[in-house]
């Protein structure tokens, strides 16, 4: 996905709100929704988003599906906003 179409997904607060739950640990959708306060169907299509972008990783145990955030994709933005910085004067 184009670092475009990523800051697309990241203009939502609520998907934020998601990315930011997600870096203290893997959580379920039901324990995201719990905390967002959204119907699943609503934390479905957020996470949806999130997936295409790659920020984050979905893993299936037993009856439950978790996510986690993929720092990758984030490291990946980070060093290209600080290249865009240049050198200071």
């Amino acid at each position: 996905m184009s670092k475009t179409s990523i800051f697309k997904v990241l203009s939502e607060k609520q998907r934020r709100d998601i990315l930011e739950m997600l870096k203290d640990g893997r959580l379920s959708a039901g324990e995201i929704a719990e905390r967002l306060n959204v119907t699943p169907a609503a934390l479905s299509y957020h996470l949806k988003l999130l997936k295409s972008a790659d920020l984050v990783m979905e893993y299936k145990e037993k009856n439950f599906v978790y996510y986690e955030i993929n720092t990758s994709v984030l490291d990946e933005l980070i060093l290209w906003a600080t290249q865009l910085g240049g050198e200071r004067k």
